[in-house]
């Protein structure tokens, strides 16, 4: 009989794996930074970032939403969510930080011309290029 244990997966969404720019917000205490993700699903994000987070913050992630999973085609989104986990660095000043997302606000195209993350090239691990 073996003695392997089985890991209970807990996820509740298909999670990809993006390298997309995402601005964070946070809340309480109020402060912005910048980040980049590094796997994204439609019920939460783990991203990197220099910026300083708590784990129970209330945050904003902006950013493009890939249409794997918005099912349609790419779109501006801004999430609103609760910061689950944050590891401090071990070296460096970059924290990982993972939120559960709770809800959306999709952005006018108009708001989505004047962003600067089109300049990005979206990698996911999913595709070769």
């Amino acid at each position: 009989m073996s003695t392997v244990q089985g890991h209970l997966e807990r996820r509740a969404a298909q999670r990809f794996g993006f390298s997309l720019p995402v601005s964070v917000r946070s809340l309480i205490p109020q402060g912005e930074g910048q980040g980049v993700t590094q796997n994204l699903s439609a019920r939460g994000a783990f991203f990197c970032t220099d910026f300083s987070l708590t784990e129970g913050d209330a945050v904003e992630l902006t950013l493009v939403m890939p249409s794997e999973i918005t099912l349609a085609e790419n779109m501006r989104v801004r999430c609103r969510g609760k910061v689950m986990r944050v590891v401090p660095p071990l070296s460096g000043t970059t924290f990982e930080v993972a939120v559960r997302l709770h809800g959306y606000e999709f952005l006018p195209q108009a708001e989505a011309a004047t962003d600067d993350s089109r300049a990005y090239d979206r990698i996911s691990g999913l595709h070769e290029h």
